[in-house]
């Protein structure tokens, strides 16, 4: 079920301070704690979940740490939630199929997919990089498309 919780919220941000530095440099969980002020077994924890979900490459050792798998502008905030949370979902039925006794006859399930499709989709279409930056604008729009 989607729910945007902390630790997402700080995975994003984690990934954007990984994103300024253009160098390629390698970050462990202590130096990103210190410049972000989360603690450090939060940072840890979501570092590995990224980690695990693709995002980032890690390097053990003594000179270990993670490093971004791919330019933030390719790695969508969809891809950080269904690492961090599990699957992107509105509503309980369509992350875990036979959760509801009234799943199969229920009128609203069909209409529950096609909006939980758009909220992905705009996931999907907004980069880490965008997300991670500093907006001066009143209100961010994505453009919604809509399939007939």
């Amino acid at each position: 079920m989607l729910r945007i919780t902390k630790e997402t919220d700080y995975g994003i941000l984690l990934l954007g301070k990984m994103n300024s530095d253009d160098s390629g440099e390698i970050h462990n969980a202590r130096m990103l704690a210190d410049a972000s002020g989360i603690s450090s077994a939060m940072v840890a924890k979501i570092l590995h979940h990224l980690a695990r979900g693709g995002i980032l490459i890690s390097t053990r050792g003594a000179g270990g740490g993670y490093r971004l798998e791919r330019p933030a502008d390719s790695i969508s905030v969809a891809e950080v939630i269904r690492a961090i949370e599990g699957p992107i979902s509105l509503v309980q039925c369509g992350s875990d199929p036979g959760a509801c006794e009234h799943e199969q006859g229920c009128p609203t399930r069909v209409n529950w997919s096609r909006i939980n499709h758009v909220v992905e989709d705009a996931l999907e279409r907004m980069p880490v990089s965008e997300m991670a930056a500093r907006c001066d604008c009143p209100l961010l729009t994505l453009p919604i498309e809509t399939t007939a």
